[in-house]
C-alpha cells in the first residue's frame, strides 16, 4: 500500500524536472549573440585584440587552410596579419544556438569581404560556421573554439 502512494509523487518529481526550458535559457542565448556581435562589429574595425577578448584564454581557432591557433595570443596575430593587409567587411549571424549548463554552441553562416590596402582587389567570399562557447565565472559567455568553412 505504501509503494502505491510514493509511485505518483515520483512521477510528480519526474515532471517538474523535466518541465520546458526557462527564460534563463533565452537570456544565455540573447547573451551569446551579443558577445558574437560585438566580435563581429571588432572585426569591421580591425581590432584583433578585441576579437582576441572574446575567445577563452585557450580558446581554439580552426581557420581553414591554416594551422589551428590556440590561445588569445595567437588568435589574436591570425587576425591582426589580416587586418594588416586588408579592410575587412563581415556580415554574420547564428541560425541556432543551444545551451546545457555552462557550454553551448552557436551555428551560423557569415559573408567577409576582404579590400586589399595596397592594390584594392576585392576579394568575397561566405561560410558556414560553429562556435563552441563557455560560461565564465563572472556570467559571460566566451568563445572556445571557432571553426569555419566556405560554401
Amino acid at each position: 500500500m505504501k509503494r502505491l502512494f510514493i509511485f505518483p509523487i515520483v512521477l510528480a518529481l519526474l515532471a517538474a524536472c523535466s518541465q520546458a526550458p526557462t527564460s534563463s535559457d533565452d537570456n544565455d542565448a540573447q547573451a551569446i549573440t551579443e558577445m558574437s556581435k560585438a566580435r563581429a562589429k571588432a572585426f569591421n574595425e580591425g581590432d584583433a585584440a578585441t576579437i582576441a577578448g572574446h575567445f577563452t584564454k585557450n580558446g581554439v581557432l580552426m581557420a581553414p587552410g591554416q594551422e589551428v591557433a590556440t590561445g588569445t595570443e595567437a588568435i589574436e596575430a591570425y587576425y591582426a596579419k589580416i587586418f594588416e593587409e586588408y579592410e575587412a567587411i563581415l556580415d554574420s549571424w547564428y541560425e541556432e544556438i543551444e545551451v546545457s549548463g555552462d557550454m553551448g554552441f552557436g551555428r551560423g553562416e557569415a559573408r567577409v569581404t576582404l579590400i586589399d590596402k595596397t592594390s584594392a582587389d576585392t576579394t568575397e567570399s561566405s561560410s558556414k560556421y560553429l562556435n563552441i562557447v563557455k560560461r565564465q565565472e563572472d556570467g559571460s559567455w566566451k568563445t572556445s573554439h571557432d571553426v569555419w568553412n566556405d560554401n
